[in-house]
């Protein structure tokens, strides 16, 4: 393993925190092959310059899942006194969340309330240590236990508590809450209870984030990194501190997630194991004002040239949809390269309904992948943006009714996103690559206007 000195963090612009998230070791086996793993993730937390001021790990840092009580408790013991010997945790808290790994049963959930102590025991009464919240100045963390025994187990999340806590603190100026499950699928692999959590209680939980104004859930249990919006609060996952083997080759990697808080947001790097910065962003996202944007004309037109550097492009679409029952699809703009390629990017609208569809074709010769949004109205005028983030991965696939209103990402089954994109050379404007006889916009008054950022 390469010795790793140095690593330099993000750090606040003026008065805020800095921290560490990072999780799923699945380690606690001496010798075993996590413990490698993990250990070089951990030595680029350890390098961080300046160090964090706590460490969040949501989940699964042992490999568990043992009916052997005492091989449990040996696990957690390794995991504690030799694989996370070189923190302080006096000077630099670590906290942690319930896990598939750690809290499957009522035995295992006994010695993880065990080892964990030294958490709060400020969660509902009959959560001691499993959910909790810590209130460090001006920023509240709320840990939840999302695999919730008295609602039905792996999957379920209480709420009630939850509610109660976003409100008595709706003071601070900061809110992230942490947990294993995301709510959101992650890369296509969606499986309610056990890959996500159960749809009312994911419903609920969102609904709660949203009112209270949270900024963030961090979560992790799918192998990667991922991070999505939902109506405005970012879904971060991280799931990168040991278990290489179990993730998709030349998409994700072992990695912690290193992250500054200030009044301009939050802004993270993914740091992988040998502390280069391979996924970064700054929330919220920054364009410029609408009456600013570009007005594109309709029909074939040089695309808005870009630079190396990752951008975000926006484009902002208003007419009326077409009364026609016709559910073939309606081109709002397409980006086309010379030759018989595919078109490496096509937004429109899909079906009956006129869903909101983008569908990215990076390499030739290989299926498009969709992702889609809402339903534009059926009747009267629509307006509505899309944003391609170059920064997000498959997350970064934006969409927003206006400017005053927040950013969601679009639902995809892909583990990548507009990264892979090559810039087209011609834009389309009210119909496909062919010309206007393709996939022409059936209905009026259709206007485009565009705008791109650098990140």
């Amino acid at each position: 393993m390469t010795q790793i000195t140095s690593v330099p963090a993000l750090t606040p612009c003026g008065p805020g925190h800095q921290f560490v998230c990072y999780a799923d070791s699945c380690s606690g086996v001496p010798g075993a092959l996590h413990e490698r793993t993990f250990a070089a993730v951990n030595q680029v937390v350890a390098a961080l310059a300046p160090p964090p001021e706590f460490i969040c790990f949501p989940g699964d840092e042992i490999i568990g899942l043992t009916a052997d009580e005492s091989a449990l408790r040996r696990q957690w013991e390794h995991w504690f006194t030799q694989e996370m010997a070189w923190l302080d945790r006096a000077q630099i808290p670590l906290y942690h969340t319930t896990g598939n790994h750690t809290t499957y049963d009522a035995a295992s959930t006994r010695v993880f309330q065990a080892v964990m102590d030294h958490l709060p025991k400020n969660g509902p009464p009959d959560q001691a240590g499993l959910s909790y919240f810590v209130r460090r100045d001006d920023l509240l963390l709320v840990f939840v236990n999302t695999l919730a025994a008295e609602r039905g187990g792996e999957g379920r999340v209480e709420t009630a508590w939850l509610a109660t806590t976003l409100a008595a603190h709706a003071d601070a100026r900061y809110k992230l809450v942490f947990g294993h499950h995301p709510v959101f699928p992650v890369n296509g692999f969606a499986g309610a209870y056990q890959r996500e959590l159960a749809p009312e209680d994911g419903a609920q939980f969102w609904a709660l984030l949203m009112q209270h104004s949270v900024l963030a859930y961090c979560c992790s249990h799918i192998l990667a990194f991922d991070v999505q919006v939902h109506q405005g609060v970012l879904q971060l996952l991280t799931a990168g501190a040991g278990t290489a083997h179990r993730m998709p080759e030349e998409i994700e990697y072992l990695h912690c997630v290193q992250l500054a808080l200030d009044a301009e947001g939050l802004r993270y790097q993914v740091l992988d194991t040998t502390g280069a910065v391979r996924e970064r962003l700054s929330w919220p996202l920054a364009l410029p004002p609408q009456a600013e944007w570009q007005s594109l004309p309709l029909g074939e037109q040089p695309a808005l040239p870009l630079q190396e550097e990752e951008v975000m492009v926006a484009w902002r679409f208003t007419g009326r949809v077409a009364a026609d029952e016709s559910g073939a699809p309606q081109t709002l703009l397409s980006g086309s390269n010379p030759g018989s390629a595919l078109a490496p990017l096509w937004i429109g609208v899909q079906g009956r309904e006129r869903r909101l569809a983008v569908l990215l074709s990076p390499q030739a010769g290989r299926s498009p992948h969709l992702w889609y949004g809402p339903a534009l109205p059926a009747t009267g005028p629509f307006a509505i943006q899309v944003a391609l983030h170059q920064g997000m991965g498959p997350g970064g696939i934006l969409w927003r009714w206006h400017e005053d209103r927040p950013w969601s990402s679009l639902t995809g089954a892909s583990a990548w996103g507009a990264e892979r994109l090559t810039w087209p050379a011609h834009w389309a404007v009210g119909h496909g690559q062919r010309g206007a006889v393709d996939a022409p916009f059936r209905g009026e008054d259709l206007q485009v206007y565009c705008t791109t950022t650098r990140l």
